[in-house]
Protein backbone atom coordinates (compact mmCIF):
# COMPACT_ATOMS: atom_id res chain seq x y z
CA UNK A 1 0.00 0.00 0.00
CA UNK A 2 1.13 3.39 -0.75
CA UNK A 3 0.67 6.30 1.21
CA UNK A 4 0.59 9.60 -0.37
CA UNK A 5 2.10 12.54 1.53
CA UNK A 6 -0.63 14.37 3.45
CA UNK A 7 -0.57 17.67 1.10
CA UNK A 8 -1.72 15.43 -1.56
CA UNK A 9 -4.11 13.12 -0.10
CA UNK A 10 -5.78 16.23 0.93
CA UNK A 11 -5.37 17.79 -2.49
CA UNK A 12 -7.11 14.94 -3.92
CA UNK A 13 -9.78 14.50 -1.39
CA UNK A 14 -10.58 18.24 -2.18
CA UNK A 15 -10.12 17.85 -5.99
CA UNK A 16 -12.67 14.92 -5.57
CA UNK A 17 -15.06 16.97 -3.38
CA UNK A 18 -15.07 19.76 -5.79
CA UNK A 19 -15.66 17.63 -8.54
CA UNK A 20 -18.80 16.15 -6.99
CA UNK A 21 -20.55 19.26 -5.72
CA UNK A 22 -19.84 20.79 -9.58
CA UNK A 23 -21.95 17.65 -10.86
CA UNK A 24 -24.36 18.22 -7.91
CA UNK A 25 -25.11 22.06 -9.36
CA UNK A 26 -25.49 21.15 -12.95
CA UNK A 27 -27.97 18.16 -11.64
CA UNK A 28 -29.84 20.89 -9.92
CA UNK A 29 -29.76 23.13 -12.62
CA UNK A 30 -30.42 20.65 -15.77
CA UNK A 31 -33.51 18.86 -13.32
CA UNK A 32 -36.77 20.44 -13.39
CA UNK A 33 -38.23 21.23 -9.91
CA UNK A 34 -41.29 20.13 -8.99
CA UNK A 35 -43.62 23.28 -9.94
CA UNK A 36 -41.84 23.45 -13.63
CA UNK A 37 -42.67 19.57 -14.07
CA UNK A 38 -45.89 20.36 -13.38
CA UNK A 39 -46.13 23.04 -15.68
CA UNK A 40 -44.09 21.50 -18.31
CA UNK A 41 -47.07 18.23 -18.08
CA UNK A 42 -50.06 20.38 -18.33
CA UNK A 43 -48.45 22.65 -21.28
CA UNK A 44 -50.62 21.68 -24.38
CA UNK A 45 -53.81 20.10 -22.92
CA UNK A 46 -55.72 22.85 -23.52
CA UNK A 47 -53.34 25.15 -24.93
CA UNK A 48 -54.39 27.56 -28.03
CA UNK A 49 -56.62 30.62 -28.78
CA UNK A 50 -60.08 29.79 -27.42
CA UNK A 51 -63.41 31.78 -28.24
CA UNK A 52 -65.09 32.72 -25.59
CA UNK A 53 -68.99 33.73 -25.69
CA UNK A 54 -70.54 35.88 -22.86
CA UNK A 55 -73.55 35.38 -22.04
CA UNK A 56 -75.49 38.00 -19.59
CA UNK A 57 -78.53 36.46 -17.34
CA UNK A 58 -78.76 39.25 -14.22
CA UNK A 59 -78.16 43.24 -14.65
CA UNK A 60 -78.14 45.43 -18.21
CA UNK A 61 -74.63 44.79 -19.80
CA UNK A 62 -74.84 43.21 -23.00
CA UNK A 63 -74.79 39.59 -24.36
CA UNK A 64 -73.39 37.88 -27.14
CA UNK A 65 -70.17 39.61 -26.96
CA UNK A 66 -67.08 37.07 -28.72
CA UNK A 67 -63.53 37.40 -26.85
CA UNK A 68 -60.70 35.72 -27.87
CA UNK A 69 -58.09 34.66 -25.08
CA UNK A 70 -55.22 32.44 -25.28
CA UNK A 71 -54.24 29.48 -22.99
CA UNK A 72 -50.18 28.71 -22.69
CA UNK A 73 -48.57 25.91 -20.58
CA UNK A 74 -52.35 26.28 -18.03
CA UNK A 75 -51.86 30.35 -18.07
CA UNK A 76 -54.68 31.78 -19.25
CA UNK A 77 -53.93 35.58 -21.40
CA UNK A 78 -55.02 37.90 -22.97
CA UNK A 79 -55.60 37.45 -26.98
CA UNK A 80 -57.19 40.57 -27.71
CA UNK A 81 -56.71 43.23 -25.32
CA UNK A 82 -57.37 44.05 -22.00
CA UNK A 83 -55.15 42.97 -18.79
CA UNK A 84 -56.19 38.45 -18.31
CA UNK A 85 -54.92 36.80 -15.51
CA UNK A 86 -55.68 33.11 -14.88
CA UNK A 87 -55.17 29.69 -14.56
CA UNK A 88 -56.47 25.82 -16.15
CA UNK A 89 -55.29 22.76 -14.43
CA UNK A 90 -54.74 19.48 -15.84
CA UNK A 91 -58.18 18.50 -15.31
CA UNK A 92 -59.61 21.41 -17.19
CA UNK A 93 -61.02 23.68 -14.25
CA UNK A 94 -60.77 27.20 -15.16
CA UNK A 95 -60.16 30.72 -12.94
CA UNK A 96 -59.82 33.96 -14.63
CA UNK A 97 -59.80 37.43 -14.20
CA UNK A 98 -60.11 40.24 -16.54
CA UNK A 99 -60.35 43.93 -16.62
CA UNK A 100 -60.02 46.17 -19.41
CA UNK A 101 -60.41 49.98 -18.04
CA UNK A 102 -62.99 50.18 -15.38
CA UNK A 103 -64.67 47.11 -16.28
CA UNK A 104 -63.66 43.77 -14.39
CA UNK A 105 -64.81 40.85 -14.29
CA UNK A 106 -64.09 36.88 -12.79
CA UNK A 107 -64.86 33.54 -14.25
CA UNK A 108 -64.53 30.19 -13.47
CA UNK A 109 -65.81 27.16 -15.02
CA UNK A 110 -64.30 23.89 -17.06
CA UNK A 111 -62.87 23.01 -20.26
CA UNK A 112 -62.60 19.23 -21.96
CA UNK A 113 -61.03 18.68 -25.50
CA UNK A 114 -62.08 21.81 -27.31
CA UNK A 115 -64.85 23.49 -25.17
CA UNK A 116 -65.92 24.55 -22.10
CA UNK A 117 -67.91 26.42 -20.22
CA UNK A 118 -69.02 28.55 -17.04
CA UNK A 119 -70.04 31.39 -15.18
CA UNK A 120 -68.77 34.99 -14.77
CA UNK A 121 -69.62 37.93 -12.48
CA UNK A 122 -68.49 41.55 -12.88
CA UNK A 123 -68.78 45.47 -13.13
CA UNK A 124 -69.61 46.08 -16.79
CA UNK A 125 -69.73 50.33 -17.11
CA UNK A 126 -70.53 50.56 -13.85
CA UNK A 127 -73.46 47.99 -13.64
CA UNK A 128 -73.28 44.76 -11.55
CA UNK A 129 -73.60 41.71 -14.12
CA UNK A 130 -73.20 37.45 -13.97
CA UNK A 131 -73.88 35.38 -16.59
CA UNK A 132 -71.89 32.15 -18.61
CA UNK A 133 -69.86 31.37 -21.00
CA UNK A 134 -69.29 29.28 -23.65
CA UNK A 135 -65.97 27.97 -25.69
CA UNK A 136 -64.25 26.81 -28.41
CA UNK A 137 -60.78 26.14 -29.19
CA UNK A 138 -59.78 27.19 -32.28
CA UNK A 139 -56.84 25.77 -34.88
Amino acid sequence: MMILPRKIAKFTVFRHLRLMLAVAAMVALLAPDAASAARMRAAGVYDGVWNVVFATTRGTCGSGYSVPFTVAGGRVFSAGGGRVSGRVNRGGSVAVSVWVGATHANGGGRLAGNTGGGAWSGIIRGDHCSGTWQATRGY
